[in-house]
């Protein structure tokens, strides 16, 4: 497990390499040792996730026995654009490319980071 502060790029902060898994965490420190998460995302722009990566975020995070939520707390769908190569997160079942306006497929397909 890699953490960079927010202001940081996902993909530097893993050197470019894949991962398992991205997103935004915010953390609550209550002590030096009692640390928690309150809120988590697979809010990636650099890798888009699929929410389905929740498992192996679990898995880390109980790993280094780190107290979270059963799931993320905010799931981002995200898209390929077909036509203008753009990234997008779909918002409240909208599925068209906030660039170029054309239609998202309705499945994730982004198999160039896989």
């Amino acid at each position: 497990m890699l953490i960079a502060d927010r202001h940081s790029e996902h993909v530097a902060c893993a050197a470019g390499r894949n991962v398992l898994a991205a997103g935004e965490v915010f953390f609550v420190v209550e002590s030096p040792s009692s640390v928690h998460i309150d809120e988590i995302s697979n809010q990636s722009t650099g890798y888009c996730p699929r929410s389905d990566c929740w498992e192996a975020v679990a898995l880390a995070l109980d790993r280094i026995g780190l107290s979270h939520p059963r799931d993320f707390t905010t799931i981002c769908t995200f898209r390929k654009c077909g036509s203008c190569g753009e990234r997008n997160i779909v918002k409240d079942g909208w599925f068209y490319c906030d660039v170029c306006g054309e239609a998202l497929p309705e499945k994730w397909n982004f198999t160039d980071l896989e």
